[in-house]
């Protein structure tokens, strides 16, 4: 029984990626033949600061040309949650096939059309095509100084560069400039033009780069200062530690040799005094455990995703970046069950089966909640952001067939391997009274400045980010991304150390949520960060568009807050059981 529920799950999985993978095209084998066909899909069309408020090209009054027409599935997952929309131009292109200026069509202008093309006009619309994979921009039209008349683009002028049997480039020009009039006609027209080029196949998505804005001294800069800082703070950290320990030990061990009435008499303080309820389990067991649990998962993640995009240029394929992170996320699932699970079951929790299910499901909620909601503004707007129905079925069927059961065998590895409470101190059966402490010392007040150090590692980078995504920037320097991540997690840890010993010197135990919070404080500075940059840095505007910014930059800083506190706390659990199995206790 169980063998076949596995079978059935295989052939799920296998139909959904087969449904989503599968196309059949010639373009995406990227080599012709002369006079073969080549295709010129138009994708989408929208207003030039908003760049994810998105619609079919043809929901303008755009004419098609007289080609039959080839339909066009979604290659990939990723593709179609990006909201791309290719749609055939209709237009005749084969391969070294020279095309003189000819009209395609002609559009009947009447009143609504106009109104459709100056509102156009008015917001900037700017719309995108493809050809061979390879992305053109146009504007649809132009504006007097007066904002009186408007004009529109007419002629299409193509220069395609190949090398070979392949495409390595396409420009596009607009030119014909006509003016907008009520009841009259439009004609549009073409023309393509064929060029030998030197550019290699491998390189032909590089004019598309922008190393001036990426490789900037300030980027350089960036990196440099937050490598120091790790330096300086390890190098901070580990001295202070390193001597404050070395004379808790001394007073300790000295304290040892007392007799009882000496010790009666001695002034005792500090994190020994703890150790019969630093290992007591945390409060809300079962969330704390999923949080633990997702944030290792999301940190795998970053990880492989960075070093896949390092090896791999994601950014020359429509949707590949999105569609590996989705798999990556899937296959990493085991990782979420088994530091989940494994942390539920040395805090004592029996309900494990729903601490799995939570675990499984905490960041795919968050993830689809947020999407369906925008989706429901798309579908308003009728962009082309809107998520298919079908796109919305295999997300769910990854969800339960693939992330779910490798939870549930990460979930069971982690309790029978490493679910045993072997800590160095046993937990006391009361526990002990907090004494009062100075208001600086506060889980709150910790927990607030904790992340302070961690985004200010990381706001540079930040920048690149947001910029190459809400943007016209292609983000391709993911070995500065690398370094980043890695910068962020030393700071992370150590702010985190530093923050748990001092509220273990004053003799407050409450140290998991503790760690956890004050490194995911980082994502509220970085939510922050983002209404900065929307103000100041962008011309958004409307209700989709904001929505979408706001909802996803949530999102973002979400589990960016708990990958930071998953990576805090193993680091100061860690810490916290080196310092207690070194120091004898009675």
């Amino acid at each position: 029984m169980g063998s076949s529920r596995w079978k059935i799950a295989v052939a799920v999985l296998f139909a959904v990626e087969c449904s989503l993978l599968s196309v059949e095209a010639d373009e995406h084998e990227h080599t012709y033949t002369d006079k073969e066909e080549v295709v010129l899909w138009m994708n989408t069309v929208g207003p030039y600061h908003n760049r994810q408020e998105t619609y079919k090209y043809f929901s303008l009054p755009f004419c098609v040309g007289t080609k039959k027409t080839i339909s066009h599935y979604h290659e990939t997952l990723g593709e179609a949650l990006q909201g791309v929309e290719l749609e055939f131009s209709g237009l005749n292109i084969k391969f070294k096939d020279e095309v003189m200026q000819n009209s395609y069509c002609d559009i009947e202008l009447d009143k609504p059309k106009r109104d459709a093309f100056v509102y156009a006009i008015n917001n900037h619309y700017w719309y995108q095509m493809y050809i061979d994979d390879l992305p053109i921009w146009g504007i649809v039209g132009e504006a007097d100084e007066n904002g009186e008349d408007h004009y529109l683009w007419t002629y299409k002028k193509l220069e395609i560069g190949f090398n070979g049997n392949r495409i390595v480039d396409v420009n596009l020009t607009s030119e014909g400039k006509v003016k907008l009039v009520p009841n009259t006609r439009i004609a549009m027209s073409y023309s393509v033009k064929w060029k030998k080029s030197d550019v290699k196949f491998e390189d032909r998505f590089d004019k598309y780069l922008d190393p001036s804005f990426f490789q900037h001294r300030i980027h350089w800069f960036s990196i440099f200062n937050s490598f120091m800082m790790v330096i300086f703070l390890v190098g901070l950290v580990s001295m202070i530690l390193m001597r404050t320990l070395r004379k808790d030990y001394a007073r300790y061990s000295k304290e040892e040799e007392m007799d009882d009435m000496d010790r009666d008499l001695g002034d005792e303080y500090g994190w020994k005094q703890v150790h019969g309820d630093v290992f007591r389990p945390s409060s809300h067991p079962m969330l704390f455990s999923s949080l633990i649990g997702s944030g290792c998962q999301i940190f795998s993640v970053s990880f492989i995703v960075i070093i896949v995009a390092m090896i791999e240029d994601l950014y020359t394929e429509r949707g590949s970046m999105l569609s590996t992170a989705i798999f990556v996320y899937a296959a990493t699932s085991p990782v979420n069950g088994y530091f989940g699970g494994s942390l539920y079951a040395k805090q004592g929790g029996r309900r494990w089966i729903k601490q799995m299910f939570i675990g499984a499901f905490l960041i795919p909620a968050m993830v689809c909640g947020t999407a369906f909601f925008i989706n429901f503004i798309a579908m308003y707007y009728h962009a082309s952001r809107a998520i298919p129905f079908g796109t919305m079925v295999a997300v769910c069927c990854i969800c339960f067939f693939v992330i779910l059961p490798l939870n549930l065998v990460g979930t069971i590895l982690g309790r029978n391997l490493s679910g045993q409470p072997n800590f160095p101190c046993r937990v006391n059966a009361v526990p002990r009274p907090i004494p009062e402490k100075k208001w600086f010392m506060e889980p709150a007040v910790i927990v607030c400045l904790g992340g302070i150090l961690p985004f200010g590692s990381i706001f540079i980078e930040m920048y690149f980010i947001f910029t190459s995504f809400w943007a016209y920037k292609i983000y391709y320097v993911y070995g500065f991304m690398m370094l980043v991540l890695v910068i962020l997690c030393i700071v992370t840890v150590c702010v985190t150390i530093v923050c748990t010993y001092f509220l273990l010197n004053a003799e407050d135990y409450r140290w998991q949520w503790t760690s956890f919070l004050s490194a995911a404080s980082t994502a509220v500075y970085v939510y922050m960060y983002s209404f900065y940059y929307y103000f100041f840095k962008t011309k958004m505007y409307g209700l989709f568009q904001t929505s979408f910014y706001f909802g996803y930059m949530a999102v973002f800083s979400t589990a960016l807050g708990i990958m930071c506190g998953a990576v805090g706390y193993v680091g100061t659990s860690a810490f916290v059981r080196k310092i207690y199995t070194n120091v004898k206790i009675d």
